[in-house]
């Protein structure tokens, strides 16, 4: 299966998937939803539909900015999703804790309890939400400010301490330091850094025989303009364009086409840098049924206004022409607008406790904007028999993770894939 996504990807990049993938059986899982959704493809269903986040592992959970300015929490990642199983979700979040939970060595009863009180607070919140009226199930959100209160209240004052460090640090994660970051000064203007193969101007790219580079970026620029709203656009039209370039990200995108373009406001301040992301087939569709949009980048933006309890003044979609000729479906954000990510491997057992109750409230929320939230929480029942059975699944699907990721690193072992580690 990754082999097959690998063949749709830029050749060049696909090792350092693989070498992300192997730096543990964690790392493994992040990058293999398509592995996990096969998998769960032959389980038994309830039949309700839910707008799927599609890789709702735990550390596609975090912190982001609101256009309000304030800092809220909730699923950040939307590249798989799709109108699919609730327990999908729910089982990639849970395994996810288990898998974290053996990757920091916590033991069996200390992981069991990480999974039985995250389904807990899934199952609990959806119950809470199925009593709310629609607008209120619509306006609810949790504030980062407010994820101590709400989850942590095992924390010891250190404890607290380090659990709000990073959402604390989120909100110098700006354009501006992605600027002092990602650039340096050429001629007296910021041009982005040659780090390859993470970071690779526009300009080392292409062939100056091929095309202008000017022409093929203004293409690009003004496809992008054309798709915002009037508001936006108007706001997008106080920027102008200054550099490009391919940026390497995450685990399982490794590989996709993902660019950055810099911007600046009036009198060359002001930047603005954005993310150009590819968006490719879900790998929930061969199991679902294909996307009712033809673009997968509005699939991506479409799913995540729906699931998300705040989005992005620049998130839109758009179809170009890339540098092999073929056309690509991509979705724009802001590259960085306060993202908070939590290192997991750092916590305690009551800050994993904490963040992964967290992740399960917001994940029951994001299900209960687009699904019959009533209808789940029937099922789901007042009692804990799905918190165990969710616990067992996910020791199970722990063991197979394992394995799987022992056949990936057999397969770079004996020459089957090329695997490029510690980049």
């Amino acid at each position: 299966m990754l082999q097959a996504q690998a063949a749709t990807r830029i050749q060049e990049l696909v090792p350092i998937r693989y070498g992300r993938m192997l730096v543990s059986p964690f790392t493994f899982y992040r990058g293999a939803a398509a592995v996990m959704a096969a998998d769960l493809a032959a389980t038994p269903r309830s039949g309700i539909v839910v707008q799927a986040c599609g890789d709702a592992h735990i550390s596609n959970f975090g912190g982001f900015a609101a256009q309000d300015r304030r800092l809220i929490f909730g699923p950040n990642d939307f590249d798989e999703t799709l109108p699919g199983p609730w327990e999908w979700d729910v089982k990639r979040m849970a395994a996810s804790v288990e898998i974290a939970g053996r990757d920091i060595g916590l033991p069996a009863d200390r992981r069991r309890k990480l999974v039985i009180d995250c389904a807990h607070e899934y199952r609990q919140a959806m119950r809470n939400f199925a009593n709310e009226s629609h607008l209120d199930v619509w306006y609810e959100r949790i504030n980062a400010s407010e994820l101590v209160d709400q989850f942590g209240g095992r924390l010891g004052q250190r404890g607290r301490i380090l659990f709000t460090q990073p959402f604390a640090k989120a909100h110098r994660k700006t354009s501006l330091r992605a600027v002092k970051k990602l650039t340096e000064q050429v001629d007296g203007k910021p041009r982005f850094r040659s780090v390859p193969p993470l970071l690779v101007p526009f300009r080392d790219l292409l062939d100056p025989a091929s095309r202008d580079q000017g022409e093929y970026i203004r293409g690009l620029i003004d496809e992008y303009r054309r798709g915002l709203d009037e508001d936006r656009r108007y706001l997008f039209d106080t920027y102008r364009f200054v550099d490009m370039a391919r940026k390497v990200v995450g685990v399982g995108s490794v590989g996709t086409q993902a660019w950055v373009f810099l911007l600046v406001g009036r009198g060359g301040k002001d930047p603005l840098v954005l993310q150009a992301k590819e968006a490719q087939a879900s790998v929930l569709e061969p199991y679902v049924g294909a996307s009712e949009f033809a673009n997968h980048g509005e699939r991506v933006v479409r799913g995540q206004r729906m699931a998300q309890a705040a989005i992005d003044l620049f998130l839109n979609w758009q179809r170009s022409e890339g540098l092999d000729g073929k056309e690509r479906d991509f979705y724009v954000r802001q590259l960085w607008d306060w993202k908070a990510s939590i290192d997991l491997s750092t916590m305690t057992f009551w800050g994993l406790h904490a963040y992964t109750r967290a992740c399960g409230w917001s994940l029951a929320r994001a299900h209960a904007r687009s699904g019959d939230r009533l209808a789940i929480a029937a099922y789901l029942g007042n009692g804990s028999n799905f918190d165990r059975a969710i616990a067992r699944f996910c020791t199970a699907y722990a063991d197979q993770n394992e394995l799987d990721h022992k056949r990936l690193a057999d397969a770079v072992a004996t020459g089957r894939v090329e695997a490029q580690p510690g980049v």
